[in-house]
């Protein structure tokens, strides 16, 4: 079915322009222009739900539009967003379902989220969970995140996993005194990973 701004355009253009100019508004002279203007207006301002459904047809096709472009940037990007080498895989390696989170250990989204994500791999085991660094919110998240790196470096996935873990729970404020301190509870060498946040590996990473 037409829909009425549709039919309204077809009407206005019958009644004010020419058989030849008939779907060419480029084609109308100045008095037509200005008589399917006024039409249009009168009309929408008789139904100006119309202007709802033209707003919500638009957003609609961003909407689609923005998938299409994600999409197309992921596939684009799947080797290093799925299988980077070095990104820490939690829950089930071999899961059929895959999520892979960015995350910046001083975004409260990310902590508020955390339990629940905890929670889910626990629940499904089928889950390839990624973990992403992404560190955008200032130099003590940039901080937090090489002191991480540096962890996984020196002492594998599973020391990386337990920071990780009680970074997301941390409420203190991040510092160099503070992740080395978390480290040291941990069993680790705190001021060795502290020492190696700058080291060639961690920067590639």
């Amino acid at each position: 079915m037409k829909s009425p701004l549709l039919a309204a355009l077809g009407l206005a253009l019958a009644l004010f322009a020419s058989p030849a100019a008939a779907t060419d508004i480029t084609a109308m002279n100045a008095e037509e222009t200005d008589a399917f203007g006024a039409a249009v207006r009168a009309y929408l301002l008789e139904n100006p739900e119309v202007l709802m459904e033209v707003i919500a047809e638009l957003e609609k096709r961003q909407a689609q539009a923005q998938v299409a472009d994600d999409a197309s940037l992921i596939a684009v990007n799947s080797d290093d967003i799925f299988n980077d080498g070095y990104s820490v895989v939690m829950g089930n390696p071999d899961g059929d379902v895959t999520i892979v989170e960015f995350l910046d250990y001083r975004c409260g989204f990310c902590k508020r989220a955390f339990p629940e994500v905890q929670e889910l791999l626990k629940s499904d085991g089928n889950i390839r969970f990624i973990v992403k660094e992404f560190p955008i919110l200032g130099d003590d998240s940039v901080l937090a995140s090489r002191f991480a790196i540096s962890t996984q470096i020196l002492y594998g996935d599973e020391a990386y996993t337990e920071l990780h873990d009680t970074l997301m729970a941390m409420r203190a404020n991040v510092s160099e005194e503070a992740l080395i301190t978390i480290a040291d509870d941990m069993g680790l060498d705190g001021q060795a990973i502290m020492d190696g946040i700058d080291n060639p590996v961690t920067n590639q990473i």
